[in-house]
């Protein structure tokens, strides 16, 4: 099995290991720490190795951060994360605080003092998460440390290995584009811009531009390490030599030279020495790493990782992968659908019992290699946690009169995917019919918008909301993030959200549309599907073209939670057309008793 269910964090870790830190900041002559939730990669998914916010407080999220002072501690998460810290970090050692309205440089310029040191880890902060802290030192008149070693890392003596997974190559008929042709395209862009080098810290951007990938971080294929990439069109790759093998360099190629991970610093220092002008993304790249590019004599160029944008735009290879693996996918969730409509009816059910029945029907793809994340199975009061992850001791069972919420998703060499569903157990009630049915709303009105070149995703996220917002609701989490060709299941630059970023959508991004609704002690609601954003088409009557959405997940939806009289002529049509595209790509290679409760289950409403 691809997920585990033993709690991977402890309440009682704040007690146990505050203690410990707090001798090794001492030790360091620091009156306070900034811990945030990333690791050297700035990943979202850490190994365990690199878990140190949960280590020091028992918070498992995938993001958040800290302030450890020498006689107080505090821990910052967005609303994603309201109920999750307040279960999992013992309020005897942490206080609670809530972004956006509190951040840590918000906390620190309100709270820190003339003369106290505040030690942060230089490998775990960009430039542009550093800067906030820094201004806020300027205002409180409080200093910045960079600190090596990290006194987590100190103080954590039982700290797992780092992961030593392969790295291999991934084939050119799932990335429809070569390695050196993807180098060439890069190096044309540093020409344009008078650069020497790029600077590459982002595993998903070695992952892209490399056509590898590995196993070092749990449910991505990723594989940890750095890059430079040269305006000639020539690069450094630097791997962990366990991780390498003849086939990797052969794949490569003599224009590619690997050499040992902790290498990358010598080579800054020599680019920096030759007065080499380097590109680097201030949002994804390490401060240290820019502290010295710059004390080497170095020309740092701050800009976007140079390969986030084309790893976003996908081509036709991956686009058509990821429509097939999607097809897959929606097989296995939907046989998981009739097991729930028919089995899990029972109320003797539990959370692990169906993540494994679905990993278990996912698994019947010899294609598989991995789940895309850990399955968010919640059921009842759970699923009001956005980010549930089930384990041993938090598992619930499937109650009659209760909601279950399934968000999952799988890794397959040509494409990554990611669903979520709410079902009934038993007879839904009218409001749980009724929030369900404010939330299909909003998960088709984003479907079928219709937007102009140059929208963002800020600006279409509250298609989705307005039908909770018409009577007081609300949901606190993104819209919709970009998801990756069997890569990261999280991908930017774009996103759908309240969040005001920049980057427009362009055609080939591929992104989820997941509106939700939670009702905290009760139950949670989400929708999930994958869209494609679709290349400019004329609109009878306009006098632009217009950008739009392809849906590629494909999957019932839950019939019985629709409450028809809540939705439009359109959105109904949108609803029926939407299960005709299910019952033709998913055909008939469904078993009989599964296909005769999909035909009913997508019957026209």
């Amino acid at each position: 099995m691809f997920q585990t269910y033993d709690p991977k964090s402890d309440r009682n870790f704040a007690s146990k290991h505050l203690p410990l830190l707090r001798k090794a900041m001492a030790a360091q002559k620091l009156d306070g720490l900034v811990v945030p939730h990333d690791d050297e990669y700035l990943n979202e998914y850490l190994p365990d190795h690199a878990e140190r916010l949960m280590w020091i407080s028992g918070f498992s999220g995938s993001a958040g951060s800290a302030i450890v002072m020498l006689e107080t501690a505090h821990m910052f998460t967005d609303g994603r994360y309201t109920l999750q810290v307040r279960d999992q970090v013992d309020g005897d050692f942490f206080t609670y605080e809530d972004i956006p309205d509190t951040s840590p440089a918000d906390w620190l310029e309100k709270h820190g003092q003339k003369g106290q040191v505040i030690g942060y880890d230089p490998m775990l902060h960009s430039q542009n998460g550093l800067s906030a802290l820094e201004a806020a030192a300027s205002k409180a008149g409080f200093s910045l440390k960079p600190v090596s070693p990290n006194p987590i890392d100190i103080a954590w003596t039982d700290k797992p290995a780092p992961p030593l997974t392969p790295t291999v190559p991934h084939k050119d008929e799932f990335t429809g584009y070569k390695s050196n042709n993807k180098r060439n395209d890069i190096a044309a862009t540093l020409q344009e811009r008078g650069l020497d080098s790029a600077l590459l810290t982002a595993p998903h951007s070695l992952a892209w531009l490399f056509n590898i990938r590995g196993g070092d971080v749990h449910a991505t294929p990723l594989p940890l390490g750095r890059a430079l990439i040269h305006k000639d069109g020539t690069a450094d790759l630097f791997l962990a030599p366990e991780k390498t093998s003849a086939d990797l360099s052969a794949h490569l190629g003599n224009e590619v030279s690997i050499s040992p991970e902790e290498a990358v610093l010598e080579a800054l220092v020599k680019l920096g020495q030759a007065g080499k002008s380097v590109l680097v993304d201030p949002n994804l790249a390490p401060v240290g790493f820019i502290s010295a590019l710059k004390d080497a004599g170095a020309t740092v160029i701050l800009g976007e990782d140079p390969c986030a944008l084309p790893r976003a735009t996908k081509n036709e290879a991956e686009l058509a992968g990821s429509r097939s693996a999607h097809i897959r996918d929606g097989q296995a969730i939907t046989k998981f659908l009739h097991w729930l409509a028919t089995d899990a009816q029972s109320g003797k059910v539990t959370e692990i019992d169906a993540a494994k029945k679905l990993e278990a029907f996912r698994s019947e793809d010899p294609s598989l290699k991995d789940i895309s994340f850990d399955s968010i199975s919640a059921a009842g009061s759970n699923g009001a946690h956005c980010h549930y992850r089930v384990t041993t001791e938090s598992n619930k069972t499937l109650d009659i009169g209760s909601l279950f919420l399934i968000d999952s998703g799988g890794q397959y060499p040509d494409g990554t995917t990611d669903i979520t569903r709410t079902v009934a157990i038993g007879t839904p009630t009218d409001e749980m019919r009724d929030r369900y049915t404010r939330v299909l709303k909003g998960h088709i009105a984003l479907s079928k918008a219709r937007f102009p070149k140059g929208t963002t995703g800020h600006q279409l996220d509250a298609l989705a909301r307005l039908p909770l917002w018409e009577v007081g609701l609300d949901y606190d989490h993104g819209t919709g993030h970009g998801v990756g060709a069997s890569l990261g299941v999280h991908e930017g630059p774009q996103n759908i959200s309240k969040r005001h970023i920049n980057q427009p959508l362009l055609p080939g991004m591929i992104c989820s549309n997941e509106p939700g609704y939670y009702k905290a002690g009760e139950y949670g609601i989400r929708i999930e599907n994958l869209v494609i954003v679709t290349s400019p088409t004329p609109i009878s009557g306009g006098e632009r073209p217009m950008l739009g959405f392809e849906t590629i997940t494909m999957a019932p939806l839950a019939r019985n939670l629709i409450a028809t009289s809540l939705l439009t002529h359109e959105e109904l049509a949108w609803v029926n057309d939407y299960h005709r595209q299910v019952h033709e790509k998913l055909g008939t290679d469904l078993p009989s008793d599964v296909q005769k409760w999909m035909e009913a289950e997508i019957a026209p409403l």
